[in-house]
C-alpha cells in the first residue's frame, strides 16, 4: 500500500473546490494527466473510489465527502503548526543560549545578567546549568551559543583556540568560609589545631571547584587538619550546610555576598591565605565555524569584547 502524501491530499482538495480535473491541473501547476494519477494513488490508498466520474462537473462519492473533511482539518493542522515551528525558530533567534556551570548559575550569572542588561541593553536569554563537563559538551556539540566557566592554570579546559574563542571577564576569589559565632567569629578556622580535625564540606571527587580545593591544601605550608563529613558537586548545597554550622566549606566570593553582608557568614582564614584566584572566561564557537549563527548573540560578542 502506498503512504499517503500531502500533495494528493491538497490535489484532492482543489478538485472538490473545481470540480474539474483540468482546472486543478492548472492551479497544481501538473498536466492532466498527472495530476489525475495522484489522485488514482490516492483513492489506491484509501481503496475506495473518492471522485464519482460518470457526472460533469465532477463529484465526489460519500466516501470522498468523509475524506474530503478530514483533509482539510489536517492540512490546516499541519499549516498551523508549519507556522507555529517558524514563529519559535524567529523567536529563537532572539534567545541567546548559555551553558554554566552550576556554581556560576545561581549566584555570578543573575548579578552578571543584571549589568549585561544595563550597558548592553535588553537581552533574552535561556540558562542552561550542568556541571564543567557536560557545559562543555553543550558548546562542542552545537546545543549552546556561549559557555560561561572559571578557569585556573592547573585545571585547563580542553578547548581548541582553532574553533573556539574565549573572553575574560574578570577573576575571582575562592576560599573558606563558615558559620559566624554570636561573637561574629568562625565557628571553624583554618588552620585546625594540631591533634583537632575541623568539620569540612567538601565538593565531590571530580567536581571542578574540588579540584581547585586539592590544590589549595596541597600548596598549604601546614597541615589543615581537614575532617570531610559532607560532601556535594554544588557550591550552593555546600553554602546552605554551612550556614547550618555543619562545617566549613571553600566557596566562590560572588556566592556568599549577601551571607557576609549580613554576618551570616564569615571568612574561615586570615585574608589571602588557603584561597585561590579564577578567571571567568566566556566562550563561543569561531564565526566562520559556528553552526549557530544568531544576531543577538553575535552582538552580545562584541559588547563583551569591546568592554573588556
Amino acid at each position: 500500500m502506498p503512504r499517503v502524501e500531502t500533495k494528493w491530499l491538497e490535489d484532492f482538495v482543489s478538485l472538490a473546490e473545481t470540480r474539474s480535473f483540468s482546472r486543478s491541473a492548472q492551479l497544481r501547476h501538473v498536466t492532466q494527466p498527472a495530476f489525475s494519477r495522484r489522485i488514482q494513488a490516492l483513492e489506491a490508498w484509501a481503496g475506495v473510489d473518492l471522485v464519482d466520474r460518470s457526472s460533469y462537473p465532477t463529484r465526489l462519492t460519500a466516501a470522498g465527502a468523509t475524506l474530503l473533511a478530514q483533509a482539510v482539518e489536517l492540512l490546516g493542522n499541519l499549516q498551523a503548526t508549519r507556522n507555529m515551528l517558524r514563529s519559535h525558530q524567529a523567536s529563537d533567534q532572539d534567545m541567546i543560549e548559555f551553558a554554566v556551570p552550576h556554581s556560576l548559575a545561581f549566584s555570578f550569572f543573575p548579578h552578571w545578567l543584571m549589568g549585561l542588561r544595563r550597558g548592553f541593553g535588553a537581552i533574552k536569554c535561556r540558562l542552561n546549568a550542568a556541571n564543567v563537563h557536560d557545559a562543555m559538551l553543550q558548546l562542542s556539540e552545537g546545543n549552546c551559543d556561549l559557555l560561561l566557566v572559571y578557569h585556573h592554570a592547573s585545571q585547563p579546559l580542553q578547548l581548541d583556540p582553532e574553533r573556539y574563542q574565549m573572553a575574560s571577564l574578570g577573576h575571582e576569589t575562592l576560599a573558606p568560609y563558615a558559620k559566624a559565632d554570636p561573637q561574629g567569629e568562625p565557628m571553624f578556622r583554618l588552620p585546625g589545631r594540631q591533634g583537632q580535625k575541623i568539620p569540612f564540606l567538601s565538593y565531590a571527587a571530580g567536581a571542578y571547584l574540588g579540584r581547585l580545593v586539592e590544590l589549595i591544601v596541597k600548596e598549604a605550608d601546614c597541615a589543615l587538619n581537614l575532617d570531610a563529613i559532607y560532601e556535594t558537586d554544588m557550591a550552593e548545597g555546600l553554602k546552605a550546610m554551612a550556614l547550618e554550622g555543619h562545617g566549613f566549606a571553600f566557596l566562590p566570593a560572588s556566592s556568599v555576598q549577601k551571607e557576609l553582608a549580613s554576618g551570616r557568614l564569615v571568612p574561615a582564614a586570615a585574608p589571602g591565605q588557603f584561597s585561590v584566584s579564577m578567571e571567568l572566561r566566556i566562550y563561543r564557537e569561531r564565526p566562520e565555524l559556528s553552526r549557530r549563527q544568531k544576531p543577538a548573540s553575535l552582538a552580545l560578542w562584541d559588547y563583551l569584547t569591546s568592554n573588556a
